[in-house]
């Protein structure tokens, strides 16, 4: 494997409109998800897995009867603590299930059930009987419990920041906002359940375990269950052909995938197959902290800031640690020579949290936009002018120069499309006949990432035609297609030519699914491997001839700051009576360097747009603090936002190309659209009704004791 500068490539198919390269395969159901495959595939003879999980937040397993289970027809073994293949390392007490009899939160997997069929196994499921000792606990997330300071949060961001003198600068502020903002629990409600197939085989003495999993990145789940299995990550295969989508949660492997492991070393070679449902999903497979964030912004009259503070408080699990980075966009959002950030986590008995689309970003702006929206109003300027203002000339975080910030463009050409000019900028001033109607505004940004450890394989077929291998993972995005795109503009063939192969940890390495950084990461690799194709070997159409390389580190990173941008505008509508809440209007305007594919990127934007209202509007996990049980466990009562909620939605992007950033112009797209969304639709509930809501989600009952309505 060689290392290889990735020059900008030549552009003839990136940024045309491609249809997905494996939209047929999906729609006529020939496309094979995580428990699919069959005998083909090396899937034979399967035994189906169900889960038994505890019913208490803290304390023990006492006993596990389960001869009531073992003798229904089909079951074949009950696995608990007492007779569960022991891992080799159990530091990852998420993934450690099985090894003791301790329970750390409600819904914890305390034993498994196979059988011969999935009805079978979920009946013997239901007839295994869990005593369990019950400890205190302590579920729930307040200002008092949140004050553990973490010593990162993710990925691997500074807990503090400080800047220049905050107190003083508010002491001296002639306007002053300082309010809390709230975002509840939420949970990645992918299309395609989590789910694993897996199986044991001895090569001369040698183990290994190859799995089908639906995951964001297959190296990654071979790297996290290694050590823990006493493997090496060469010993396990994984695969990942197809993923119905993830949104975070599929980033790292869960307590499921462990599960289907631990079951299949019993089996004698036999897979297994496991498919977590949707209620088990709320307890086992992450979801995104609740947030508490309180925000000073200190400015003069006329609206520019010189002070902003913001102190986090959420969650993390008393089994292993994540915090969410809520206050990092504040630290480079917005000009001010004051600043303070901080985050603090409460340590709770509840399932560990993880990652769920734009982790940070997306709540922390809500809180930073609704407050910005705030103070505009308090010095009366226009909610985009005030942010104007407050351009910073470089990374106030950094002080590095922006390779290429165009928040202030994507601002004044989604106001001229949306039709800002005509806005009203007294609330509560326009009313349609039951509804009162406003409009707001919101940024977004969301940093670019490009992750090193990424390498591509490059293979002439003959005939003009190349292999193209990566083991990146498409789950749903396109990636198959704009990866076919960028490998046939930089071998200066038609996608057509491109015989593209992933999601296989047999393939050259590549990072997570995640983070904005898929595109970016993966298409840099493929691009320095097919240059160094070229440098090595020509013109030459020669059969046979292959190259592997990994793109050589960036030094442009070192001294500049990459991030996305944009400004979501939104319509809201405020019924007179009854406080209903519709949003007829939501449009998204976003700098992210050279689109490549027109089709899959209008996707993205939309889901996000449509993701970041869903969140506005409706979502919330609730969890019941006598039980630490996560009572809206299902999409009735966890709702997401469906066809009857999403009216006029859409999205533009300005025409630019980052060539510093990736050789093919290109930065990450598949987050920034849920950044600021619910920030732009809680504006436009005030801007209707003048009832100023800070916590999501914004409901009926937040505008019931409003004066009118």
């Amino acid at each position: 494997m060689t290392e290889q500068v990735a020059r900008p490539v030549k552009i003839r198919t990136i940024g045309r409109r491609t249809d997905r390269a494996d939209g047929v395969e999906k729609v006529t159901g020939r496309a094979t998800y995580a428990v699919e495959h069959g005998v083909d595939d090396g899937v034979v003879d399967p035994l189906h897995l169900w889960l038994v999980q505890s019913t208490v937040a803290k304390g023990r397993v006492s006993a596990v009867r389960a001869e009531a289970a073992l003798s229904h027809p089909g079951v074949v073994a009950v696995i608990d603590h007492t007779n569960a293949p022991r891992l080799h390392d159990t530091d990852n007490r998420e993934l450690a299930i099985l090894q003791d009899d301790r329970v750390g939160f409600r819904g914890q997997i305390v034993a498994l059930v196979l059988a011969e069929t999935l009805e079978a196994a979920r009946q013997g499921a239901a007839l295994v009987e869990v005593d369990q000792e019950v400890d205190p606990h302590e579920v729930e997330l307040t200002e008092h419990n949140a004050t553990y300071r973490p010593e990162t949060v993710n990925p691997d961001m500074d807990t503090d920041t400080d800047e220049g003198d905050v107190d003083a600068a508010f002491a001296q502020a002639d306007v002053v906002v300082d309010h809390t903002y709230r975002t509840p629990y939420e949970h990645n409600n992918p299309l395609e359940a989590h789910a694993t197939t897996a199986w044991w085989e001895s090569d001369g003495g040698d183990e290994r375990l190859t799995m089908f999993d639906s995951t964001q990145g297959v190296h990654g789940v071979a790297q996290s269950l290694a050590p823990m299995l006493g493997l090496a990550p060469g010993q396990i295969r994984v695969r990942a052909p197809y993923v119905g989508g993830g949104f975070g949660s599929k980033g790292e492997a869960h307590a499921h995938v462990m599960a289907a492991v631990l079951a299949a070393r019993t089996t004698e070679g036999r897979p297994v197959k496991l498919a977590v449902t949707r209620q088990q999903m709320f307890a086992l497979t992450g979801y995104r902290t609740a947030t508490i964030s309180h925000i000073r912004l200190g400015a003069s009259a006329d609206g520019r800031l010189d002070a902003i503070e913001h102190i986090v408080q959420e969650q993390t699990s008393t089994i292993r640690e994540f915090a969410e980075q809520t206050a990092s966009p504040t630290r480079m959002m917005y000009a001010a020579p004051n600043r303070r950030t901080r985050h603090r986590l409460a340590r709770l008995d509840v399932a560990v949290p993880s990652w769920m689309r734009a982790p940070g970003e997306m709540p922390g702006m809500f809180a930073q936009e609704v407050a910005m929206d705030e103070l505009a109003v308090s010095c009366g300027v226009d909610p985009i002018l005030l942010r104007e203002l407050n351009e910073p000339d470089t990374d106030p975080e950094t002080g590095l120069p922006f390779n290429n910030r165009r928040l202030v463009d994507c601002l004044r050409h989604g106001a001229e499309r949306f039709g800002w000019a005509a806005r009203n900028r007294e609330p509560r001033a326009t009313r349609d006949g039951e509804w009162w109607v406003g409009t707001g505004v919101a940024s977004a940004t969301y940093p670019a990432n490009r992750m090193p450890g990424n390498a591509a394989r490059v293979r002439s077929l003959g005939d003009g035609r190349y292999a193209v291998a990566i083991a990146s993972v498409d789950i749903g995005t396109g990636a198959r297609t704009v990866l076919s795109q960028i490998a046939a503009d930089a071998l200066d063939v038609e996608p057509s030519a491109i015989d593209l192969e992933v999601a296989d940890t047999r393939l050259p390495a590549a990072t997570v699914a995640g983070g904005s950084s898929g595109t970016s990461s993966w298409g840099t690799a493929i691009v320095a491997a097919a240059q160094r194709f070229r440098k090595d070997h020509g013109d030459s159409a020669e059969p046979g001839l292959e190259t592997t390389a990994t793109p050589a580190d960036d030094p442009a990173e070192e001294r500049l700051s990459f991030h996305s941008f944009g400004a979501v505008f939104a319509e809201a509508r405020v019924n007179h009576w009854t406080g209903e809440i519709r949003v007829p209007r939501l449009f998204g305007v976003y700098s992210v360097g050279r689109v490549i594919n027109p089709m899959t990127a209008r996707s993205q934007f939309l889901g996000g747009l449509v993701m970041g209202l869903s969140a506005g509007l409706f979502e919330d996990s609730y969890r019941d603090p006598r039980l630490g049980h996560v009572v809206t466990q299902d999409l009735a009562t966890y709702h997401v936002a469906a066809h009857a909620d999403v009216l006029d939605v859409d999205a533009e992007w300005l025409e630019e190309s980052d060539d510093t950033f990736t050789p093919m112009g290109s930065r990450g797209i598949g987050e920034i659209g849920i950044v600021g969304t619910a920030a732009a639709v809680a504006n436009a509930t005030f801007h209707a009704t003048g009832t100023r809501v800070r916590s999501l989600p914004i409901t009926v009952d937040d505008f019931s004791g409003a004066d009118g309505i």
